[in-house]
């Protein structure tokens, strides 16, 4: 007999003694372990939906804003510093992050019933679809932006005299990034105005 198979006929005997102890410990341990594989299991499905491979698996995004997000700051820049859909749509923290993923599972209708399915009729919702996205950063005062950009960060040496007066200003008057930033890493729709114009 193997020492394998010894462990194995061990560990069924203490498990199948009717002693209370043991067994209330034998579930307590099984717990345990069934507890660390579940939450490794979902942590790791969790941090795979944060991927930019995920998120541009739908050509609803792919062909779309994907496109449009390559052509921005925060896709190649000077520092080397890349962010990706996650960093600015999903936060690091993890109530607010499950909060997320709910409301984002509900969004996904638009996949499904293919109300976004061409690049005609997602342009047709961008609008919709572009406020939702602003009422929501608006709401949380920009909390993804602010993983990478806060105001106490930005030096009057380094930053450009007018976006830093501009930013102080911001400031000073509670606004939140997405009050001034709206079309920084996605095309602006079409019917969009500005309301300082």
């Amino acid at each position: 007999m193997s020492e394998t198979d010894g462990m194995l006929k061990r560990l069924w005997r203490f498990l199948s003694k009717p002693s209370a102890r043991y067994s209330l410990l034998g579930i307590s341990s099984l717990s345990f372990v069934f507890g660390i594989l579940f939450w490794g299991g979902f942590n790791t499905g969790m941090e795979m939906t944060n991927s930019l491979e995920f998120c541009t698996t739908c050509h609803e995004m792919r062909d779309t804003v994907y496109q449009e997000y390559k052509e921005t700051i925060h896709f190649s820049n000077r520092s080397g510093v890349r962010a990706i859909c996650s960093d600015c749509h999903v936060p690091k923290d993890w109530t607010h992050k499950i909060i997320r993923k709910a409301q984002a599972s509900f969004e996904i209708w638009g996949k499904l019933t293919g109300s976004i399915d061409t690049k005609e009729k997602f342009e047709a919702k961008r609008m919709v679809l572009a406020t939702h996205e602003w009422e929501r950063m608006k709401g949380n005062g920009s909390r993804e932006c602010r993983n990478c950009h806060a105001f106490e960060s930005m030096s009057a040496e380094l930053q450009k005299q007018t976006p830093y007066k501009k930013h102080m200003k911001a400031k000073e008057e509670g606004k939140t990034c997405i009050d001034c930033h709206k079309g920084i890493a996605h095309q602006l729709p079409k019917e969009y105005k500005d309301p300082d114009e």
